[in-house]
C-alpha cells in the first residue's frame, strides 16, 4: 500500500499540534514505575512504541491506569521492586523500551523473557548486554547471541562500576542511568564513545526532576549515582515531540509559509532536536519564540541556503534535512550520523535511495551524506518500515507531483495519525 502526497497549490500558514515526546514518555514510564508512589503523567504519547512499554509494565505486575482520550497515564511505583518475579515482555520494535526494560530486568531479582519484532532483533544490543553481564546478569539467548529473544536474570551484583560503549546508541547509557538507582549503592558508569549525548542530558535532567541527582565527570567521562537515591512520585507534564514538530517546521522554507507547532517552547526544553531550529536559521529561516508555540518563517528572499551541518547530537533530523536539501541553493552536507545505519533501518541508505529516486544526486561517506540540489521528480519513497523515513519524505510531495509513501502505516510507531495531521495543517 502507498499513500500519495497531494501537492499544495495554494500554500497557507501552517498551525499544527503534535503528540507528546516519545523519548520523554518512555523515560517517564520507567521512572514512574521505579518511584515510591503514585505518578500521574500528562501529555503521554500513545503509539506502537509506548503501548509496548505500557503492556510490558502491566505484564510485570505494575498497576497502570490509562486514559488515552486525555493522554494521561497513572502508575503506582513500587520503589524499584518488580511485582511479578517471572514474566514475558514484548518490546516490539521500540528501541527505547528494548534497551530500558532490558537494563531494568537485568539488574532486578526474577527471571524474565524478552521478545521483540524481527526489526528489533537486528538492532544493536550487544554493548548494553555485555555491560549487564559484567554486573552479574545471566542471559540465555534463544536465537542469535546478543540479540532478542532471550531470558535474563541476575544472581547478584558485587561491583560498583561498569563501562558501556555508546557509539551505536546512547540509549545503552540512559538505560543504565535510570535503573542503577535500584542498586542502592554508590555506583559509577564509565563510557566510551560520544554519540547522542543530548539524549543522555535529557535522561539526567528527568532523573533530577524526579529527585535523583547525577554527578557527571568530564575527563574521562563518567556518571555517578549515590547510594540512597530514589525517585519521588510526582505529577509530570510531557513536552510535545520535537522530532515530530520538526517535520512541520521543515515545511516552512519549502512551501514558503509560516509554520507554528503549538506548545513547543525553547525555555526548559529537554529535547536535543530543538537544535534543528538553528539549522533552519542557518538556511535562512527566522525562528520566533511565541507564547502559543515556536514559529518558523521562510527565508525572506525565498532562497534556502545550503551548508555543512553536524547533526551528531540530534541525528533523527538527518532524514528531515535530507528531505528539504534538494530545494536548497547549494550543496547540503550532513555530518556526524554514521550511527544511524543501525537504527530502525540503515537510514543513510534510505536517504540515498529515496533522493536518487527523486532524481537528486547524493554521495554517501563514512560520516554522512552530501546532497546536491536539483530538479525533483515524483517517485515512490521506500520507507523500510521506518516511521521517520515515511514522515520526512512526505515533505517533497507537498511541492512536487507524484510522491508516494510506501507503507505509510509504519508511522504508528510514534505518530499514528501523522498523515491526518499533515492534511489538516497544510491543505
Amino acid at each position: 500500500m502507498t499513500y500519495r502526497i497531494k501537492k499544495v497549490d495554494n500554500p497557507h500558514n501552517i498551525i499544527a499540534s503534535v503528540p507528546g515526546s516519545k523519548s520523554i514518555t518512555n523515560r517517564a514510564l520507567l521512572i514512574a514505575a521505579l518511584s515510591s508512589g503514585r505518578c500521574s503523567l500528562k501529555g503521554v504519547l500513545f503509539s506502537d512504541d509506548s503501548r509496548h512499554f505500557l503492556d510490558a509494565l502491566m505484564s510485570l505486575g505494575f498497576s497502570v491506569d490509562v486514559d488515552e482520550k486525555n493522554a494521561n497515564v497513572t502508575i503506582q511505583g513500587t520503589g524499584g521492586k518488580i511485582p511479578n518475579k517471572e514474566a514475558t515482555v514484548d518490546v516490539g520494535s521500540a528501541g527505547t523500551a528494548a534497551r530500558f526494560l532490558t537494563a531494568f530486568l537485568g539488574l532486578s531479582e526474577g527471571r524474565y523473557r524478552i521478545v521483540s519484532s524481527e526489526q528489533m532483533k537486528k538492532r544493536p544490543m550487544k554493548e548494553l548486554l555485555v555491560a549487564l553481564e559484567e554486573l552479574g546478569a545471566c542471559i540465555e539467548y534463544e536465537e542469535e547471541e546478543y540479540h532478542f529473544p532471550f531470558v535474563i536474570y541476575n544472581k547478584g551484583i558485587n561491583c560498583n562500576q561498569v563501562t558501556v560503549d555508546v557509539d551505536k546508541s546512547s540509549q545503552f547509557l540512559s538505560a543504565l542511568l535510570i535503573s542503577t538507582v535500584i542498586l542502592d549503592k554508590n555506583f559509577t558508569i564509565n563510557i566510551t564513545g560520544s554519540h547522542g549525548m543530548a539524549y543522555v542530558d535529557m535522561t539526567v535532567r528527568m532523573m533530577e526532576q524526579f529527585g535523583v541527582c547525577i554527578t557527571k565527570n568530564a575527563s574521562p567521562v563518567s556518571f555517578q549515582i549515590e547510594a540512597g537515591s530514589s525517585y519521588k512520585a510526582i505529577d509530570y507534564d510531557i513536552e510535545p515531540d520535537l522530532s515530530a514538530a520538526c517535520y512541520f517546521y521543515a515545511m516552512s522554507p519549502v512551501l514558503k509559509v509560516k509554520s507554528q507547532v503549538l506548545g513547543v517552547k525553547r525555555e526548559g526544553c529537554l529535547q536535543g532536536d530543538i537544535a534543528f531550529l538553528d539549522v533552519l536559521s542557518q538556511m535562512g529561516c527566522e525562528c520566533i519564540d511565541d507564547e502559543a508555540g515556536i514559529i518558523v518563517k521562510p527565508p525572506k528572499d525565498g532562497i534556502i541556503k545550503g551548508g555543512s551541518f553536524d547533526l551528531s547530537a540530534f541525528s533523527d533530523q538527518a532524514l528531515t534535512l535530507s528531505a528539504i536539501a534538494p530545494f536548497a541553493s547549494d550543496m547540503v552536507k550532513i555530518r556526524g550520523i554514521s550511527h544511524i545505519r543501525y537504527q530502525e533501518c540503515d537510514r543513510i541508505n534510505a536517504i540515498c535511495h529515496n533522493l536518487k529516486s527523486l532524481g537528486i544526486d547524493v554521495k554517501e561517506n563514512e560520516d554522512g551524506v552530501d546532497i546536491i540540489p536539483g530538479t525533483v521528480t515524483g517517485a515512490v519513497m521506500e520507507t523500510y518500515e521506518d516511521h521517520r523515513v515515511a514522515m520526512s519524505f512526505s515533505i517533497p510531495g507537498l511541492v512536487i507531483e507524484g510522491v508516494e509513501i510506501e507503507n505509510p502505516y509504519c508511522c504508528r510507531k510514534t505518530f499514528e495519525n501523522y498523515f491526518e495531521v499533515l492534511e489538516g495543517a497544510v491543505y
